[in-house]
């Protein structure tokens, strides 16, 4: 008997330091699993809140918008030390928001930024600037056709309510302004439906022939341009195709020569941010502005009307550096940990 009752107490000792360095759980409230970028973000945003010593548990709404609200009410009571949102419906989930903070639970927007209500903190990819990295990189394309900045571009569009598209789209035309020899056509492909995109290509290229490149702002709607181009006979190189997000399907496209670029969405380092500020965000303190490394990538905290905000820049992905870990489409989470901010 004392015997086991040592052995007992020993296992409690064991175990005890795991438990203890548990702060709490943290609940992911992740929009959709149907497509690659949201079910990376659930694996990204897991190993870094880990790391940063926090139990994750995810809740996914399918793109429900009453499903997530639903879920928001049953996270609420349970009290957890922090809610990561991935909007389904931006305007929709602001009551669910201004709850749970209300109930002291702080509110992390994740990727899909909310200006409406405030927040506790917000991650996201520093949008506009993957605008302006994509019209360097479309620069250099039509340069090296036609030897100046000429041409005609399609850009299809996500989702025409949701802020990272139209981002995007600033950016990407505020850059290519000064390139009046340059015509865009822009197409919204509405749900972010690769079918939609599809349609739009397929139309495009019927009434204007003469497409030099296509910039589609998400790597699955790349993949149903390719399907739209090979039904009408194209060949890769016949048009120069970019893309923005850096999901394996874009990488693979690089691969097989269909796309020139991939301008990548910085998901590791979205969520590596999000695990740093854990502490200061659960205990309500301070999050004070400045430039901050996220995995060795300039992420700024700027002190906006919503909370907090941190940007990540992207960058661009070729045939050149395709294979590199760094990118999450590779995915190769990275093994190095993160690093608290204090």
């Amino acid at each position: 008997m004392k015997r086991l009752l040592l052995a007992i107490l020993a296992c409690i000792a064991f175990l005890a330091p795991a438990y203890a360095q548990s702060k709490g759980i943290v609940y992911y409230m992740v929009p959709t699993l149907l497509d690659e970028f949201q079910t990376g973000s659930v694996s990204a945003l897991e190993l870094f809140i880990k790391q940063a010593g926090y139990e994750v548990k995810t809740l996914n709404a399918d793109n429900k918008t009453e499903t997530q609200q639903s879920q928001m009410n049953d996270v609420i009571a349970l009290k957890p030390a922090a809610i990561v949102l991935a909007a389904v419906d931006f305007n929709a989930l602001k009551p669910s928001i201004e709850a749970a903070r209300a109930a002291g639970i702080p509110v992390v927007e994740f990727d899909r930024q909310i200006t409406s209500t405030m927040s506790d903190f917000t991650s996201v990819a520093g949008t506009i600037e993957i605008g302006y990295v994509a019209a360097e990189q479309a620069q250099k394309l039509l340069t090296a056709k036609y030897g100046s900045v000429k041409g005609k571009i399609l850009q299809v569009l996500g989702d025409p309510g949701d802020p990272y598209t139209l981002d995007i789209q600033k950016g990407f035309e505020e850059k290519m302004a000064a390139f009046p020899e340059v015509t865009i056509i822009s197409k919204p492909a509405m749900q972010w439906e690769a079918a939609n995109a599809g349609t739009i290509v397929s139309d495009s290229i019927v009434a204007n022939p003469d497409i030099d490149l296509i910039f589609s702002h998400a790597a699955h709607l790349s993949v149903a341009a390719v399907a739209a181009l090979e039904s009408a006979g194209k060949q890769p190189g016949d048009v120069m195709m970019m893309s923005s997000n850096g999901a394996p399907v874009g990488l693979d496209l690089i691969r097989k020569g269909w796309l020139n670029v991939e301008v990548e969405q910085p998901l590791y380092a979205q969520a590596a941010a999000v695990a740093m500020f854990m502490d200061k965000i659960v205990k309500h303190e301070e999050i004070k502005a400045g430039d901050y490394d996220v995995l060795g990538l300039k992420g700024t905290v700027t002190i906006e009307a919503w909370g907090p905000n941190i940007k990540v820049p992207g960058a661009a992905i070729t045939k050149e550096n395709v294979d590199d870990p760094a990118f999450w489409g590779n995915l190769k989470p990275p093994t190095s940990s993160i690093t608290l901010v204090p």
